[in-house]
């Protein structure tokens, strides 16, 4: 039997390499591409593929949040995880979504391969060859556990975002918004946006550079 993947990832460039490495794997069949959030949950109920494979940030929200909505809605489906992000946090967090699988971008292709086919076999249950490490980390590390929406306060702190449009990005009253905004702050020991963005990055939650208040 052929599996079938779908492709969700807003640069092109990686969509079309992810196609061909796919293409030249036996027993599997790319049916559709999608670049953000609202075209993938209509590509999925328009096409049925076996296996979805999802970047962690599309441009209308944290790919974690489809990973949410795919699985609650289709708990047979294949969901890999494959993110440039690949930290202890996004590791967890994927695996809490509801993710089959989660690979890092600078891993080999074969890898990406492997983990959908994992995800087609075995949807519910989660792969990573990093988990067994992050988990020993998490056990003898003091880094503070944030839950999935203080993540993705965190990551628009990151990108630089006020309270307005942090609100405005997660759907959420500006109140909300800064509620868990002082929870990250509360979690990381910080007083203002840079001493939280400094503190994420020697945790290793985040990868950017804070940007200059």
């Amino acid at each position: 039997m052929t599996t079938s993947v779908l492709l969700v990832d807003d640069h092109e460039l990686i969509r079309h390499g992810l196609a061909m490495a796919f293409a030249r794997e036996a027993g599997f069949a790319v049916v559709g591409e999608a670049s953000s959030i609202a075209e993938a949950q209509s590509t999925v109920s328009a096409l049925a593929p076996d296996v979805v494979v999802v970047d962690l940030r599309l441009p209308d929200g944290s790919g974690l949040d489809l990973v949410r909505s795919l699985r609650k809605e289709r708990n047979e489906l294949g969901i890999v995880v494959l993110t440039m992000y690949a930290g202890d946090e996004q590791i967890f967090a994927a695996m809490d979504a509801g993710a089959s699988a989660f690979v890092g971008k600078d891993s080999p292709s074969g890898e990406v391969i492997a983990a959908a086919r994992h995800a087609a076999v075995s949807p519910r249950s989660f792969t990573c060859a990093g988990l067994p490490e992050a988990m020993m980390r998490r056990m003898s590390s003091s880094t503070p556990r944030l839950s999935d929406r203080e993540r993705q306060v965190l990551d628009l702190l990151a990108d630089g975002l006020g309270v307005a449009t942090i609100a405005a990005n997660l759907y959420i009253s500006e109140s909300t918004a800064k509620t868990h905004i002082a929870k990250v702050y509360e979690k990381l020991g910080a007083g203002n946006r840079a001493q939280a963005l400094v503190s994420a990055m020697r945790m290793g939650l985040i990868d950017a550079t804070p940007p200059p208040q």
